[in-house]
């Protein structure tokens, strides 16, 4: 997977940021009211394969049972050199959140259409965080519409530029 503009060479960004994985359909399939960070519980070579860029976020979600927060269908890829002791690749995940967190998450996603979906994992001083954000669904007209809008703003910058020469 190649490496995303927030790092160079591997190394962190200036805010102390290693992204390793950004999920962008998120955006795309949701309206996002809110973001919140989140730690991740992981197994050694579960870091070792993310600190490889090892992980994809396609269809993974949130999910809050027995009053934990857990993310589910998150792959990540396994870790070669841990041969048959490495872990299962798409294993439920404990967050790490606090109590009043996941209590007004919780309160949130029982309302009608509301869903936690993870928007990124990346490191953050050497310890592994998720983005999770509390979305609504789009339906297809609603991407339509901010297609139609991201299109019509292009055709007017390009306007605008040939203008200004």
């Amino acid at each position: 997977m190649a490496r995303d503009s927030n790092t160079r060479n591997g190394k962190p960004s200036a805010d102390g940021l290693d992204l390793v994985v950004d999920n962008r359909k998120a955006r795309h399939d949701f309206f996002i009211e809110e973001t919140l960070e989140a730690g991740l519980a992981l197994t050694g070579t579960e870091v070792k394969s993310l600190r490889a860029h090892r992980a994809n976020l396609r269809d993974s979600y949130a999910r809050i049972k027995n009053g934990e927060a857990f993310l589910e269908s998150v792959h990540i890829g396994a870790y070669a050199p841990a041969g048959q002791f490495s872990h299962k690749e798409t294993r439920a995940r404990k967050l790490l959140m606090h109590r009043r967190e996941i209590d007004k998450l919780w309160g949130r996603v029982r309302e009608k259409g509301y869903s936690i979906v993870p928007l990124k994992i990346y490191f953050k001083n050497g310890r592994a965080k998720v983005e999770l954000g509390l979305a609504k669904g789009k339906h297809s007209y609603d991407k339509r519409d901010v297609l139609a809008r991201r299109a019509s703003n292009r055709e007017i910058e390009r306007a605008l530029k040939g203008r200004n020469r």
